[in-house]
């Protein structure tokens, strides 16, 4: 949230980060949805006059190369870049409820509100989702923003109106760093203390965040150990007990933030800045152009997987290879899609980088043929650890401009021939039925 008109624009939007969203949509139908907020949220403050943000960060330091805003005040101009957002976008806002100041968290909430309410936010189709009010609040007694005797009891969404059962902006509840999944902080717990009653009526869906690590204290964390199949399965079922409270009482549940180091990333694991080294957060000479990072790569797959039909369904695939995982993409309840990820590290140290080969199984249903061919798109990396040169396709996102460049390169070959998937590769199989 300190740093949101670096990706918005203030006076205009900003082409690169539009785009990149944009590609998005033109491969899903509808763009990403969008959540503004996170730690921040926590530090904001109001004052209407105020030109987007005004935000006072501390100094960078090795173990926080990329720290947070100490404080931030916004006016009526932060919110109103919602705008430069692409069309019918959904969205999230954060308010503040960590410091305890009713005052800001309303004048925030009505600032937000009046931004959606323009004509400009109209006509695009941008549409405010929820409304989420503050930011892992179990960690609030450890992290100052409250005292250390700070419960569950203390915590409520009463903090923000204007919203109603016929409204469409709904809150998001919980947004917890981490579950007890019984007394303490936890949806049970939430809901047995009455989170859903009084404004929780209002209540549509429940958050929580997973990290796999944490680079606070400055201890570094290992690549690989983001990659492992096992952890990243294991991000989201150490919650099931509480999807299963949250489903129970009719509200969705969205894993909000997951599998990357808490504290804004990690040197060398997951940069997040055009000014700093994304090797040791050192100040650079200037400033590298607006890019994208690999991890981009996985959206732009996820989004071809999904497609654009509205209609795709997900699941995983049995694979018994604790580094391969797959995923099956059904459209009217017949197999079109599949993405195969081998998660094991391909590093300099490493020695011949080896593959795995995947034999395709069908189960006979009546009326649907087996597919017969399948079309086969890679996603290419040196190492790793590279920060760029990736292609996905034969084709790249690493442009000026954030649009794709490059030829497309394609396999097409019977699916009885199977696949060979190397180390540190995705792949995207379509299959031809006919």
């Amino acid at each position: 949230m300190d740093r949101w008109t670096d990706w918005a624009g203030t006076t205009s939007r900003n082409e690169f980060f539009f785009n990149t969203l944009d590609n998005l949509k033109q491969l899903t139908g509808q763009p990403p949805h969008i959540r503004i907020g996170a730690n921040s949220e926590d530090h904001t403050n109001f004052r209407q006059d105020t030109e987007f943000a005004q935000a006072i960060f501390p100094p960078p330091t090795a173990t926080v190369p990329y720290p947070e805003a100490l404080n931030i005040t916004v006016g009526d101009s932060y919110y109103a870049t919602t705008r430069f957002l692409p069309p019918d976008t959904h969205v999230t806002w954060g308010v503040n409820l960590g410091q305890n100041n009713i005052t800001a968290a309303v004048l925030e909430t009505a600032s937000i509100v009046k931004a959606f309410s323009s004509r400009e936010i109209q006509e695009a189709g941008i549409v405010l989702d929820y409304l989420e009010i503050g930011n892992e609040p179990d960690l609030y007694k450890n992290n100052g923003l409250r005292p250390s005797t700070y419960n569950l009891s203390q915590w409520n969404v009463s903090v923000a109106g204007n919203l109603s059962p016929t409204s469409h902006t709904k809150f998001l509840g919980a947004s917890f760093a981490g579950s007890s999944h019984g007394a303490g902080f936890s949806p049970q717990s939430a809901f047995q203390e009455g989170l859903l009653t009084g404004p929780g009526k209002l209540i549509a869906a429940i958050s929580q965040h997973r990290y796999s690590g944490s680079f606070c204290t400055g201890d570094g964390g290992l690549l690989a150990d983001l990659m492992t199949k096992s952890t990243i399965r294991g991000n989201l079922t150490v919650f099931v007990s509480d999807i299963h409270a949250t489903l129970a009482q009719g509200l969705d549940y969205i894993l909000g933030e997951t599998n990357s180091y808490s504290c804004h990333g990690a040197p060398g694991i997951q940069p997040i800045t055009l000014t700093r080294s994304t090797l040791d957060g050192s100040p650079l000479p200037a400033p590298v152009p607006p890019h994208v990072q690999p991890q981009y790569y996985a959206a732009i797959i996820a989004g071809e997987a999904i497609g654009n039909t509205g209609r795709a369904q997900i699941l995983e695939i049995n694979i018994d290879n604790p580094q391969i995982a797959g995923y099956g993409f059904y459209e009217n309840a017949v197999l079109a899609r599949a993405v195969f990820i081998n998660s094991q590290t391909y590093l300099s140290e490493s020695t011949d980088r080896t593959s795995v080969h995947l034999d395709l199984g069908f189960t006979a249903v009546a009326g649907i043929d087996s597919p017969r061919s399948m079309t086969v798109k890679r996603l290419k990396i040196g190492l790793a650890t590279d920060v760029s040169g990736l292609t996905w396709g034969g084709q790249t996102y690493e442009t000026s401009d954030g649009r794709v460049g490059g030829s497309l390169d394609l396999e097409t070959k019977p699916v009885s021939n199977g696949l060979d998937i190397q180390e540190t590769e995705v792949i995207l199989v379509t299959f031809r039925h006919s």
